[in-house]
């Protein structure tokens, strides 16, 4: 975790370019909804191409994120080797042996009763909360955004019903006339007086003007209803890629969040652990003098294991009131490392495989 900062500067800016392209795209949506309430024409520039490269954006986005996540997944993994070496001599400590065995065994068990590991969970949850900040912020802008979009797309939807209302009562309307252009058509066919004849012409012509009227408004209504339309389709694919977005942000949150609860318990129970082998060292020395060190810390560190979770639920068993809160957190890691698994499997198998620069 070396560049870890560096990698979070990165993943910063990263995040603040991503949601100055969000805004942009919402800012679109809420321009075209103030143009179509002023009566202005509101083409809605939002083409797939735009939409793509925010999507493409957020991925490498949230891929680095993921990265970083793994990275301390990778530390935490690392624990075994460092309480290992907890439990093996020092370098000093083996070379005071050489005179002294016994002044040895205590530097070795006043080391193992001291020890404190508190500084590296510090950092580890210090390290994840840098990037729960991070993940959130950019969870509240996407929540505002969608906010923001589903408020104007309720309006456009609410006016587009509006419109198909008023649209289908000038199309019955219309029909409603054709009937009587066509009776006034044969009247006046038939009509022999020229002032009766005139005067139907007259009526004609003015059903005329009021139909052209209304067959006008039809195409005007239509117009208007189609950009509607237009517009609901476009914001409701825009609330679902926001949508999709923060579900994506709430995975990663998730993970941290268990990932630091796994952590807490691991800790504390490899911490007592340190403690149970140094206290089980005193009392094989004083019932079993001669047996060597290396025996016994083999034994020691068959009851630590191997794994990291398979060590944390073993040690566990030792702490029955801990118990059901660490099977807790280990179920809820499950479920956290499935959900990120599902939507990472690409950057998880490059990571694991270290397929860098490829």
């Amino acid at each position: 975790m070396a560049n870890f900062d560096a990698q979070v500067k990165e993943s910063q800016a990263q995040v603040a370019e991503a949601q100055a392209k969000i805004a942009e795209l919402t800012g679109r949506i809420e321009t075209a909804r103030a143009k179509m309430k002023s009566g202005d024409d509101a083409m809605i520039d939002i083409e797939n191409a735009t939409l793509d490269d925010v999507h493409a954006h957020t991925d490498v986005m949230n891929a680095n994120i993921a990265e970083l996540i793994m990275g301390l997944d990778d530390v935490t993994a690392a624990f075994s080797k460092d309480f290992d070496e907890m439990r093996n001599k020092t370098g000093w400590e083996s070379f005071v042996g050489v005179f002294s065995k016994g002044k040895s065994d205590s530097m070795r068990q006043e080391r193992m009763r001291t020890a404190s590991i508190d500084d590296k969970l510090q950092d580890l949850i210090g390290k994840s909360d840098v990037i729960v900040q991070l993940l959130e912020g950019q969870l509240r802008m996407l929540e505002e955004q969608r906010t923001k979009v589903e408020g104007n797309l309720s309006e456009t939807l609410d006016e587009r019903e509006l419109t198909v209302g008023e649209l289908e009562a000038t199309r019955a309307e219309i029909l409603g006339m054709d009937p009587k252009i066509i009776a006034l058509e044969n009247k006046i066919a038939v009509e022999q007086d020229a002032a009766a004849r005139t005067k139907l012409e007259t009526e004609l012509a003015a059903l005329n003007t009021k139909y052209n009227a209304m067959v006008q408004d039809e195409q005007v209504k239509l117009a208007k209803s189609q950009t509607l339309e237009r517009y609901i389709e476009k914001g409701k694919t825009w609330i679902d890629s926001l949508q999709n977005q923060a579900a994506t942000q709430m995975v990663l949150i998730n993970k941290l969040q268990t990932d630091t609860k796994q952590r807490v318990v691991l800790y504390d129970a490899l911490s007592k652990s340190l403690k149970t082998a140094q206290q089980q060292d005193v009392a094989h020395r004083i019932n079993e003098i001669g047996v060597q060190t290396d025996q016994e810390a083999q034994t020691a560190m068959a009851s630590i294991g191997t794994a990291t979770n398979k060590r944390m639920a073993d040690m566990m068993e030792a702490h029955e009131d801990h118990m059901v809160f660490a099977r807790e957190v280990l179920e809820a890691k499950a479920k956290a490392d499935e959900r990120f698994a599902r939507r990472f499997e690409k950057i998880i198998e490059k990571h694991d495989k270290n397929l860098y620069g490829g």
